[in-house]
């Protein structure tokens, strides 16, 4: 979802988590729990919205093409046909009673000059209102991309498309919970976008199966504000997630009008994702996806997906970031220890230096982390997320 003006929408329902819940491993990343929301001595409620799920990321491996794709939403290429899916797309809050009632799901595939990605999307009644491009698509049932080349959670893009092949690209600074802005005159130079529908669209007289989208972005655009080498070299991670609106709807005089609720305004929307958020706000970069890429062509063999040390540790200062949020909220300044914001039971990351070092001023704060060979990784007040080298590290 893109601008702030749209913020009703972005920021949703936030979600309880529990402080005192076991720890667990999944998909190779191991978590600490549910985020607390506890604020130790605070004597007032903050609005800071936060994940009620601490990060557990999808991920994928992103093979190259060797032949040209032709973006034409089919798909029918046999570098295609090779390419893996992604899982498939759950509810944006992670929870797991809130199965999403239509599957989506992405390949991807790279070479010299594009990412592609390819989705499909079940839908039985395909539609779309929006032609005018850089219009707030999610008013439409639609598909969005979001990519963060370095992780750092700032300097970020988007794309929406709906089912008329309408776009919406968009830059944003930061996210809009710490200032944004988002650059909504930003256009993906040399974008390539292509619908296919299997069925009819705007017609709700029969039944379709759903719709595919291909898309193609050059990296000579995203090498911006990237900050990493575009292309990729191999077993570079990127943080990505994808996100489907779909609205529920009503016929009225054969066309598809938004269901309304008691108050007569719109139902609230599904928010479907490939990596779970945690709220309904796609602007928590951190809580994204990872995708690793590789320079092996595709269906030529495998890699594995490496987990990187790093993430553990940018979590957990994202965990600080969080409990300093409300506690600014609460008192005005930041608080200099684990102890004050309620982190003093965490466990510490194994290979770092413990607790977090955390600095303020009046109105800034950097917490970091610092590994045996000298690699801190750190998350200021901001949200800004950095991994540097320092002397002394072996």
């Amino acid at each position: 979802m893109g601008v702030d003006s749209q913020s009703l929408l972005i920021a949703g329902p936030e979600r309880e988590g529990n402080s005192s819940a076991p720890g667990f491993t999944l998909r190779g990343f191991t978590f600490l729990g549910f985020i607390s929301c506890v604020c130790v001595g605070c004597g007032s409620e903050s609005n800071f919205a936060r994940p009620a799920i601490l990060w557990n990321p999808a991920t994928y491996v992103s093979y190259r093409t060797d032949s040209a794709i032709t973006v034409d939403g089919v798909g029918d290429e046999p570098q295609w046909a090779m390419a893996p899916w992604t899982s498939e797309f759950v509810d944006i809050t992670g929870d797991p009673t809130l199965e999403p009632r239509f599957r989506t799901r992405v390949k991807m595939l790279w070479d010299d000059r594009y990412w592609y990605f390819l989705a499909e999307l079940q839908e039985p009644h395909v539609w779309g209102t929006i032609r005018q491009r850089d219009s707030v698509i999610y008013q439409d049932n639609d598909f969005e991309i979001f990519i963060d080349p370095d992780g750092d959670s700032h300097e970020y893009y988007e794309l929406e498309i709906n089912a008329l092949g309408t776009e919406w690209d968009l830059m944003l600074i930061k996210p809009y919970r710490d200032g944004g802005p988002a650059l909504n005159a930003w256009d993906i130079q040399g974008l390539q976008t292509a619908v296919s529908v299997d069925g009819t669209l705007n017609n709700p007289q029969d039944r379709d199966t759903g719709w595919n989208i291909e898309v193609a972005i050059p990296w000579a655009v995203m090498k911006e504000a990237a900050h990493v080498p575009t292309p990729p070299n191999n077993g570079d991670q990127w943080r990505l997630n994808f996100s489907r609106v779909e609205w529920q709807t009503d016929l009225v005089d054969s066309a598809y009008v938004r269901k309304r609720g008691p108050d007569g305004l719109p139902a609230a929307e599904d928010n479907w994702v490939w990596s779970p958020q945690g709220l309904v706000a796609m602007h928590y970069p951190e809580m994204w996806g990872v995708v690793q890429f590789s320079t092996q062509v595709v269906g030529q063999g495998q890699d594995e997906f490496v987990v990187q040390p790093t993430d553990a540790a940018k979590q957990v200062l994202y965990e600080v970031y969080y409990e300093q949020r409300t506690w600014f909220d609460q008192h005005g300044y930041y608080a200099r220890s684990m102890a004050a914001l309620g982190l003093a039971d965490r466990v510490a990351i194994e290979g770092f230096n413990w607790p977090p070092l955390i600095e303020t001023t009046a109105n800034h704060f950097e917490a970091s982390l610092q590994d045996e060979f000298g690699t801190v990784v750190s998350v200021t007040n901001d949200g800004h997320a950095n991994i540097r080298r320092v002397a002394g590290g072996e």
